[in-house]
C-alpha cells in the first residue's frame, strides 16, 4: 500500500452519467428534497434515473447500498448474489428479514427495493461472480459497488473492473472498523487508480479473518455502506470530491474518521487478463493442501468419542467462540497459540490429535503447523463445530 498525507485537494469528477430525457408526475414529488438541492437538482436526478449501477453481493454492505441507491432514484439496480438468507444475517443485513431467512437473498433484496421504490428495475445475478463472467457484466452498468467480504473476490472485481473500463466504489468492514475508497483506472485526468496501489499482494491466508470467523458490529455496514452509496451517487451525478485516491478509514469505538491520499504503485503491473484469483490469494496454502485429507467427519468423530478412543479433542477457536458453543471434552487452545509455536509443547505427541474450529478453515490452517513439527497422527474436523451441531447434536446453538 502507497500512501502519503493530503498534499493537492481532490476534485470533482465529469458526471458518470448522462441525463434521463424527463421525470414525471410522480418521480418530481419523490424526490423532491433532491430536486431542491442545487448539487443535484432536476438535472441530477435525471442522471439518477439513467444510472445502472450494479452491486456486489446483497449482505451487510449490499444492504444499505441498495436500498439508499434504490431510495435516491438509482433506475436500475444489479444485484450479484448467489448465497441464501440465514439467521445470522439478521443482525446486521437490514434488506432482508426473518420471513426471508432460507430465501434467495437476491430475491430478498428485490423484494425490499420494490417495496421502496417501484421505479428501480432490478436485474438479478444468482451466480457465483468468476473469470468468465465478470467483465461481461460490469459491462452492462455504468458503476460497480464491491461489498465483498474475501480478498479472492475483490481483486477479480478490481481487474475486472480495469479491464471493463469502469469505476467501482469499494468498502470493507471488520469488527469495529470500516474503510472506504474509489477506484477507477481510466479516470479522467491522470487520476487513475486500482485496488492493486492500495494492496500490492493479498495478505497471508487466516492473517484477515472474515466477518463470519472475526465478527462485526451489527451497526457498522450501515456507516460504511451509505457512504459507500454517497459515493456512488457523487460519481453518478458529477458532484463533490470523490474518494478516488483517497482512503477514509472509520473507527467505530473512537467515533473516529481520516483519510490517506493513495499513490500510484509504480511497480506495479497492468492488469491485462484475468487470473487464478484463488492461487493469487493463496486461498489454501500448498502445506494446508497437503493435508487437506486428514480430515474427520463429524459422525467419525461421533463415533471415536463414542468408543472411548483416547484422543486429545482441541478447539482452536478464540475464548469468546467457546464461550457460544464447544464439543465435549475438547479444550480450549487458539489457532495464534499454535501458529506462533507457543502451544505445541503442550500438545500430547503419543496419542491422536483432533482439531476443530467454527467452519474447518483455521482448523485446516493449525494442522499444517502441527505436521510441520512433526505430529505425524493429527487431524482435523471437516466443517467444524457447525457441521457438529448440524449433523450429530441439532441441540447446539450455531452463530
Amino acid at each position: 500500500m502507497t500512501v502519503s498525507p493530503p498534499a493537492v485537494e481532490p476534485s470533482a469528477l465529469p458526471p458518470l452519467v448522462a441525463p434521463a430525457a424527463d421525470l414525471d408526475h410522480d418521480e418530481v414529488a419523490r424526490y423532491s428534497r433532491h430536486l431542491i438541492v442545487p448539487n443535484v437538482g432536476v438535472t441530477g436526478q435525471k442522471r439518477l434515473k439513467n444510472a445502472k449501477v450494479l452491486c456486489i453481493g446483497a449482505g451487510g454492505l449490499g444492504s444499505p447500498v441498495l436500498l439508499y441507491l434504490a431510495a435516491a432514484g438509482v433506475g436500475t439496480l444489479g444485484i450479484v448474489e448467489f448465497d441464501e438468507v440465514d439467521m445470522s444475517n439478521l443482525q446486521r443485513q437490514v434488506v432482508h428479514g426473518r420471513s426471508d431467512v432460507g430465501r434467495a437473498k437476491g430475491e430478498s433484496a428485490r423484494d425490499s427495493i420494490e417495496a421502496i421504490n417501484e421505479h428501480v428495475d432490478v436485474r438479478l445475478h444468482p451466480v457465483r461472480l468468476d473469470t468468465d463472467n465478470a467483465v461481461e457484466l460490469f459491462e452492462q452498468y455504468d458503476l460497480i459497488v464491491d461489498g465483498t467480504d474475501n480478498f479472492a473476490t475483490r481483486y477479480l472485481v478490481n481487474d475486472a473492473a480495469v479491464l471493463a473500463g469502469k469505476p467501482y466504489v469499494w468498502g470493507s468492514i471488520f469488527r469495529f472498523e470500516g474503510q472506504v475508497s474509489v477506484f477507477w483506472e481510466d479516470a479522467p485526468g491522470g487520476r487513475g487508480l486500482n485496488y492493486r496501489d492500495l494492496y500490492p499482494e493479498a495478505p497471508p491466508p487466516g492473517m484477515v479473518p472474515s466477518c463470519a470467523e472475526g465478527g462485526v458490529l451489527g451497526v457498522l455496514p450501515g456507516t460504511v455502506g451509505t457512504i459507500m452509496a454517497t459515493e456512488a451517487i457523487k460519481l453518478i451525478t458529477g458532484i463533490g470530491e470523490p474518494l478516488l485516491g483517497r482512503l477514509m478509514i472509520y473507527d467505530a469505538l473512537a467515533m473516529s474518521f481520516r483519510t490517506v491520499t493513495l499513490r500510484r504503485d509504480p511497480g506495479r503491473v497492468p492488469v491485462t487478463e484475468l487470473i487464478d484469483y484463488d492461487v493469487f490469494c493463496g486461498v489454501v496454502p500448498d502445506d494446508a493442501a497437503a493435508s487437506a485429507d486428514a480430515t474427520i467427519t463429524p459422525g467419525e468423530l461421533r463415533r471415536m468419542l463414542d468408543e472411548g478412543r483416547d484422543i486429545e479433542l482441541v478447539d482452536v477457536r478464540e475464548p469468546v467462540e467457546w464461550d457460544i458453543v464447544r464439543i465435549d471434552g475438547a479444550r480450549l487452545v487458539p489457532k495464534g497459540s499454535i501458529l506462533s509455536g507457543e502451544a505445541l509443547a503442550e500438545l500430547p505427541q503419543n496419542r491422536p490429535i483432533v482439531l476443530y474450529c467454527k467452519t474447518g478453515i483455521r482448523s485446516a490452517e493449525a494442522l499444517a503447523v502441527l505436521a510441520r513439527a512433526g505430529f505425524s497422527d493429527a487431524t482435523h474436523l471437516r466443517g467444524g463445530v457447525l457441521a457438529w451441531a448440524q449433523q450429530v447434536d441439532p441441540s447446539l446453538p450455531v452463530y
